[in-house]
């Protein structure tokens, strides 16, 4: 089970959560993007911020609202999406990366890494950095995935608030950075830009979870903080397309707070690296 994402359904529903379950059954008929797994605790929060902004009352408004006006909608997307992430965030996953998984792909002539849910790309571009101080960066692919295209614009243009690079910088050291994080961004449109150099060989592509089937085979998956948004029939859904993405002997990379434990693809999973939520298909 990914933690702690199994929301049970109470047995009777609120206006609320009937008017959300309609929204979102609109969404996925009128624009094809599938929230009806998602966990309904976080939808309910960010439903009830939505309303605010929209300066509208319920759920069925907004319904109207969004089914009449594709511009509204791409506002209301924002707010079915989490965009939440940092560079080399729980340091301890991309060390154990470089001093354990790494040294393993290296044995392979081409490597193949897909970033699901990839955000706005600071993990993206944390693993490239990895990638590139272990040697292996001119023989790797990147596949960069999310449903969401302005965050996927975000991640290519690499460009990140000032205030945000010290925290960054100490997550890179606890990972076990080579080098000073500033050889990898210089200034640039108030913000600090990552190297062009570190978009090569990274493809850039929508791609849901929820609807979406594989489309390469891969040698590392990293999909981290994306599963606990998901509800577990979706949860499962998603492991079973990491799965069948990966080669034998392939590894899996899920956020600190998701486990394989419970779900139904647990047994084609060895624990690698349990405590930073690294797995190997058997």
């Amino acid at each position: 089970m990914i933690e702690p994402a199994d929301d049970a359904e109470p047995q009777r529903m609120s206006d609320f959560d009937i008017e959300l379950k309609l929204l979102l059954e609109a969404v996925y008929l009128k624009y094809q993007h599938d929230f009806r797994h998602y966990a309904m605790s976080s939808l309910r929060r960010r439903l009830s911020q939505a309303l605010e902004e929209f300066g509208l009352v319920t759920l069925s408004q907004l319904q109207d609202r969004i089914i009449q006006d594709p511009d509204d909608f791409s506002r209301l997307f924002q707010y079915l999406t989490v965009q939440v992430s940092e560079m080399f965030r729980d340091p301890s996953y991309f060390l154990a990366l470089r001093e354990h998984v790494l040294p393993l792909l290296k044995t392979y002539p081409s490597i193949k890494v897909w970033v699901a849910g990839c955000s706005t790309g600071e993990e993206l571009w944390s693993l490239k950095i990895l990638f590139e101080e272990e040697g292996l960066a001119e023989r790797t692919l990147f596949y960069a995935t999310d449903i969401s295209p302005d965050a996927l614009a975000r991640a290519e243009a690499g460009i990140y608030a000032l205030e945000r690079i010290a925290g960054f910088t100490q997550n890179y050291i606890a990972s076990g950075g080579r080098r000073s994080l500033s050889d990898y961004y210089h200034a640039a449109y108030g913000g600090a830009r990552f190297s062009g150099s570190l978009k090569e060989r990274v493809v850039f592509a929508d791609h849901s979870l929820a609807t979406d089937e594989v489309f390469l085979e891969a040698h590392l998956v990293s999909c981290r903080n994306v599963l606990i948004y998901f509800d577990r029939p979706l949860q499962n859904r998603a492991l079973g397309l990491f799965e069948s993405a990966l080669v034998r002997r392939g590894f899996l990379g899920l956020g600190s707070k998701e486990s394989l434990r419970f779900s139904s693809r647990h047994e084609a999973f060895d624990d690698f690296r349990a405590r930073e939520r690294i797995y190997q298909k058997r």
